[in-house]
């Protein structure tokens, strides 16, 4: 169970502090939910906290996990299928683990295979989003703000 102030993580969604806790009933049914807010985009989410194992909430990285996510984002591109097809699923798996090692590394993979080739509008929506959600949580666990971090993640790639 967590608590208000709380940083947590939502898979697909991103990172984002726990305001409180509320009962609500929907669609006949009463629930408690986390309020998370999430810091990029300031948008609120409700979160049955009875599927939080379910959907694979978990808490934020620290500074060990940190430094692992910049060694990822420094190593080389995974090799990965040519098919196009393939590699958006692949990576769409990784990206659906909510495993902050396994964004950090479809984000670095995308980013690379961007500077080499122009990437479809699918990947390119992929890297976005994959970029996103490790901002969100990056920008809670070292306390930065959106733009550094963006920066801090093109720096790392070495893409720009």
């Amino acid at each position: 169970m967590f608590n208000i102030g709380d940083k947590i993580v939502y898979p697909m969604h991103g990172a984002g502090v726990i305001e409180g806790i509320e009962e609500r009933e929907i669609l006949g049914e009463k629930r408690k939910y986390y309020i998370m807010r999430m810091p990029i985009g300031d948008m609120r989410v409700m979160i049955p906290v009875d599927n939080i194992e379910e959907i694979g909430i978990r808490e934020i990285i620290g500074n060990e996990e940190f430094e692992k996510v910049l060694t990822i984002l420094k190593g080389d591109k995974t090799k990965m299928p040519q098919n196009w097809n393939r590699r958006y699923r692949i990576n769409m798996e990784k990206i659906k683990s909510g495993d902050i090692f396994e964004i950090a590394a479809v984000v670095r993979n995308l980013m690379l295979r961007d500077a080499e080739k122009t990437l479809s509008t699918g990947e390119r929506k992929m890297l976005n989003n994959a970029k996103q959600m490790l901002v969100s949580e990056i920008v809670l666990a070292v306390d930065s703000n959106q733009e550094e971090t963006e920066k801090l993640i093109d720096r790392t790639v070495n893409c720009i």
